[in-house]
């Protein structure tokens, strides 16, 4: 299957990584990306199509997508401009969905994070996908102050 290279979605404080899954044959090549952008947590979207022990073994926290907007909070908390990687199984629907999700929740509307995504990660989203985007409504989870009273999201 051909699949589109990862690419890097950044705004304000945040960084994501939005890449397809590996197989255990890719692992190594895949590994080796996540650590040119400095990804320390990698979500999964998907049914794990890989060992996560190798990835984890370089440093990269392999998690799956239980509670993704309260895992942004602490990790752009503790590491502003971190960099978090998410896949699905081609990171054309539901990891750019999870990286809208965030953007919505800094106060971008769902268009703009739409099209901020796509200028980057052409055939993301289906009409599914932006449907439940556009009636999504946001709590604002991803805006707070730090400890300086700074906005570490916004």
């Amino acid at each position: 299957m051909n699949r589109p290279a990862p690419v890097e979605i950044s705004y304000e404080n945040m960084r994501f990584l939005i890449t397809h899954n590996p197989t255990n044959a890719t692992l190594n090549k895949f590994t080796e990306e996540l650590k040119k952008y400095g990804v320390t947590t990698l979500v999964r979207v998907c049914d794990a199509t890989y060992d996560k022990a190798p990835v984890e073994k370089e440093g990269i926290h392999v998690l799956i997508v239980d509670d993704w907007l309260n895992l942004l909070k602490t990790k752009f908390r503790e590491e502003p401009g971190c960099c978090v990687a998410v896949h699905c199984v081609a990171g054309l629907g539901r990891a750019p969905v999870l990286v809208a999700l965030a953007l919505i929740e800094c106060g971008m509307k769902y268009e703009d994070a739409v099209q901020f995504i796509r200028q980057k990660r052409r055939g993301a989203f289906n009409s599914k996908q932006l449907l439940y985007l556009e009636k999504y409504r946001p709590k604002m989870r991803l805006r707070f102050r730090d400890t300086n009273g700074h906005c570490c999201v916004q």
